[in-house]
């Protein structure tokens, strides 16, 4: 099966005209700046005694130079987070006299690693990238076109993973060159503390009372790094602006509510991912309480458990997790585990963005999802041919006795679409997406700028649709360094460059428009205002509201 080159939108029936969408919203378009090429067959790799070196507060690094980019891999922005470190706020990392090479990304917080590669399709399209796992992973990353005071735009990444798993590099489309190059802006990367090492809460157990948040500190302290260190790379650190994607995108709303946070980033992006709040504070109090059971302690003995090795931590924080199954689901939690816990001093415990006089109220916010987050038949092509009736049997785990009447009013929004394809739209639902968007447009200080990425590359037969992580290396005008995930070449290429053009806009002004996109006009909670992604991209009003209804 070949992935049609028309906008999915369409392909589905759903009509241009119904959906808001004007003549002068598909013209009005600009062109983003291009790539120069090299004018010879030269050297493009520089690196020695000489080359490449910056100042931090902490000591000199030396990097390289990389096609006129300057790269620095691996820096520590804090110590490392074994022994007494564990479960405490981030601490300095120690100076150095000595010029430090940082031609190497840091370790990979620690996670489980066994069988990381065992299934070849995984592998094969996202390419992962891990290296060492270590405590001592309070590292990042900084691409920059010059070591001058030109104080560009900064970008940061905060890569998926779910709190749990990931690093800042583990696809090659989260390498940051070629963004750099094209809009002239400083991009950093960065590792942190991750699940049950990152996100413990053992107040309740005689532990710090940050604990449960202490992954989350390690990102404002990357923050912090970059506001103190950054203009020695040539970035402005008053032009900030964080981006994530999956667990990622929210890393990005929890970071939008921690007050430790303000003033450190000026603008944000959510792709595929965002929270609006964080994990029930009297469930993360007993799941520490468990953590200690299960770890054969008393509560107060935090050293004792400062002293297991990661790896067996890590089963047992598991075991308690599983154990309180029960307690999870009491709460009305979809599920138990680690990731930020709103515990009212360092993460907000109310709902996010409720106040209109909170800091995160004038920081304009990007929301992307893609058609296809979820996929069933991407590795099994006899789903292909599956029927409405079974698509709703199918749902039913998940939907319940609601399955079909929710498989109904798609087909009924998407009346062209197959029902293999509405079993990807259902599952894959922007539900979420537009929760958060609804919620921070309701402080009405900032705006928001949503959008739906529709594009599908012509590989496994067209059956990987416009999957979860893949408009990544689009924003990040990495389409022809992450060929697994898009085949490479112009037709991707081109909607890349309309798509990091707009990302750099946002970047730089707060405002997407201009960048190569349409016209794209700010979210509204009447009109749904939604930049659909694809060959040909459109903003329209809101296009999948009726089948969402279907949802509540």
């Amino acid at each position: 099966m070949k992935a049609t080159r028309r906008n999915f939108l369409q392909s589905l029936g759903v009509g241009v005209a119904g959906l808001g969408v004007s003549h002068e919203t598909i013209a009005a378009t600009s062109h983003p700046p291009k790539l120069a090429k090299p004018s010879s067959d030269e050297q493009i790799l520089f690196v020695g005694d000489n080359i490449a070196i910056a100042n931090t507060e902490y000591g000199k690094v030396r990097g390289f130079i990389l096609r006129g980019i300057h790269q620095f891999l691996g820096i520590p922005y804090g110590a490392d987070t074994s022994g007494k470190n564990r479960f405490m706020p981030p601490q300095k990392p120690a100076s150095w006299t000595d010029i430090r090479p940082a031609l190497w990304w840091g370790n990979s917080a620690p996670q489980i690693m066994e069988k990381r590669y065992a299934n070849p399709y995984s592998s094969f399209v996202d390419h992962w990238n891990y290296d060492d796992v270590s405590e001592d992973c309070l590292k990042l990353n900084v691409w920059t076109p010059a070591l001058d005071s030109q104080k560009r735009p900064v970008v940061i990444w905060l890569h998926g993973g779910g709190f749990v798993n990931g690093n800042g590099i583990e696809q090659d489309g989260y390498h940051g060159e070629n963004l750099s190059r094209l809009g002239n802006v400083v991009f950093c990367s960065l590792n942190h503390r991750l699940g049950a090492l990152g996100y413990t809460h053992l107040k309740a157990a005689g532990g710090h009372e940050a604990s449960g948040n202490v992954g989350n500190l390690d990102m404002v302290a990357a923050l912090e790094w970059v506001k103190n260190n950054i203009a020695n790379f040539g970035g402005d650190p008053n032009n900030v602006t964080i981006i994530g994607q999956s667990g990622g995108g929210a890393k990005v709303t929890t970071l939008m509510n921690m007050p430790s946070a303000k003033g450190l980033f000026h603008k944000a992006v959510c792709l595929s991912g965002n929270s609006l709040t964080g994990v029930n504070k009297e469930y993360a109090e007993k799941l520490g309480l468990k953590v200690m059971e299960e770890a054969g302690l008393k509560p107060g003995e935090i050293d004792k458990l400062q002293q297991i090795p990661w790896r067996q931590y890590i089963d047992i924080a598991n075991r308690a997790v599983e154990k309180m199954a029960d307690e999870a689901k009491r709460m009305n939690m979809q599920r138990g585990g680690y990731s930020p816990v709103g515990d009212g001093t360092y993460l907000n415990g109310d709902t996010f963005f409720k106040d209109p006089n909170h800091f995160s109220a004038n920081i304009p916010l990007m929301i992307c999802s893609t058609f296809h987050e979820q996929n069933p038949s991407r590795t099994d092509s006899s789903l292909e041919k599956i029927s409405l009736a079974e698509v709703k049997e199918k749902i039913k785990p998940r939907f319940g006795e609601k399955s079909g009447e929710i498989v109904d009013a798609y087909a009924k929004n998407f009346p062209k679409a197959r029902p293999i394809e509405i079993w990807a739209l259902v599952v894959s639902n922007r539900k979420n997406a537009v929760a958060a968007a609804d919620a921070k447009v309701s402080q009405q200080k900032a705006p928001v700028y949503v959008a739906w990425f529709g594009w599908q590359p012509p590989l496994f037969d067209g059956r990987m649709r416009a999957f979860h992580c893949d408009d990544i290396c689009f924003w990040f005008y990495n389409t022809d360094l992450m060929l697994t995930h898009t085949g490479g070449g112009k037709r991707p290429r081109v909607l890349s460059e309309k798509m990091a053009g707009s990302f750099l806009n946002f970047v730089k002004t707060g405002n997407p428009n201009g960048g190569g996109l349409p016209t794209w006009k700010p979210y509204t909670t009447q009109n749904g205002e939604t930049m659909v992604l694809d060959d040909t991209p459109l903003l329209v009003n809101d296009p999948d509201r009726e089948a969402r209804k279907a949802l509540v």
